[in-house]
């Protein structure tokens, strides 16, 4: 039986979590309908779109997407002291770029004067956004929902357009983060459609490619995509907010793992091996499986043994699930 929600995204473990959304209908999402013939190239541009206009809205940075013709990947890392950091009318006017709000919000961003009742009432409303705003499980359901609506708008029909549950997985760790973000900037290649990750459509190793492409110094955080997580550099003290890695060395292992899988040279190492590797100490031949079977290898929570262990413990687990597959690739 699936986990609940609760289970499995807890900001005491981790802020990173891989989601994974399908579609249960024939007819391909993004892809042609090898039964009608028709195309529905157009809607991967809805879900890029869609993705990178919410991370804007919500406290919720976008590490790296993929979409597919009947599905589509996101890492996605919680930015909590973003959202405690928000001010009640910035809480407010993000809210109400989704949703309508209530009267009493309405009436205070067109500065009505409220009662004090009112603006208690008001505060308990912003309390429940704010948290609504660092929550997965609402950035999918505003995800989902949006693409939903305009898909059966389109088909002229109504009914489930996604399976019931996206998936979730939580990234405990560095190791487990990198090679989720890899797995996931790759998923085109792998299955054949893109040929290198520069050309690789609607993924976001492609969208950073572009942009460090005209950089000055493409490892500063100022001067990569603005509407993806910044890469901040190796971890140290005083570190800014960002992926714990070097942008370039990131896109030199991507590239690097792109073409071991693309020539199936299985075993075969390459001379100049990403620094990446080495520090977060993953055997290269473990590193070249995980970026192929990261979905079904690994359970809801991915990272070291020990990571894995710790975070079933403060979950409540009874059991460790997915124990063997972290023991033997991400030790």
């Amino acid at each position: 039986m699936p986990r609940p929600r609760y289970a499995q995204v807890s900001l005491d473990a981790t802020a990173y979590y891989h989601c994974v959304s399908r579609c249960v209908r024939r007819a391909f999402l993004c892809g042609v309908d090898s039964a009608s013939g028709n195309s529905f190239e157009h809607r991967r541009a809805w879900i890029e779109d869609k993705l990178l206009e919410l991370a804007q809205i919500f406290c919720i940075d976008l590490c790296s997407y993929a979409v597919m013709s009947n599905h589509y990947h996101s890492v996605l890392h919680i930015n909590k002291h973003q959202a405690l950091s928000l001010s009640n009318h910035e809480v407010i006017e993000r809210w109400q770029r989704i949703f309508k709000g209530s009267s009493l919000s309405q009436r205070f961003t067109r500065n009505e004067t409220l009662t004090q009742a009112e603006l208690t009432a008001l505060s308990q409303q912003v309390t429940l956004w704010r948290e609504r705003l660092m929550n997965i499980s609402w950035f999918m359901r505003c995800m989902n929902e949006s693409i939903a609506r305009q898909a059966n708008e389109e088909d002229s029909c109504s009914g489930r357009f996604w399976e019931g549950r996206y998936k979730c997985q939580a990234l405990l760790d560095e190791s487990a983060l990198a090679a989720c973000m890899a797995y996931v900037d790759l998923n085109p290649i792998r299955a054949a459609i893109e040929k290198k990750p520069e050309t690789s459509k609607y993924t976001s190793i492609r969208t950073r490619i572009r942009t460090a492409k005209s950089a000055v110094i493409p490892n500063h955080p100022n001067q990569q995509v603005k509407t993806l997580m910044p890469f901040a550099g190796n971890p140290r003290k005083g570190m800014p907010a960002g992926l714990p890695f070097r942008l370039t060395d990131y896109i030199k292992l991507v590239d690097w793992t792109g073409r071991i899988m693309r020539n199936d040279k299985r075993g075969y190492i390459n001379n100049e091996l990403s620094p990446i590797l080495e520090r977060l100490n993953i055997e290269p031949k473990h590193w070249h499986y995980m970026t192929q079977h990261f979905e079904s290898r690994f359970k809801g929570l991915v990272g070291s043994a020990y990571k894995l262990k710790q975070t079933c413990q403060q979950l409540g687990y009874i059991r460790t699930p997915g124990i063997t597959a972290c023991q033997q690739y991400l030790p």
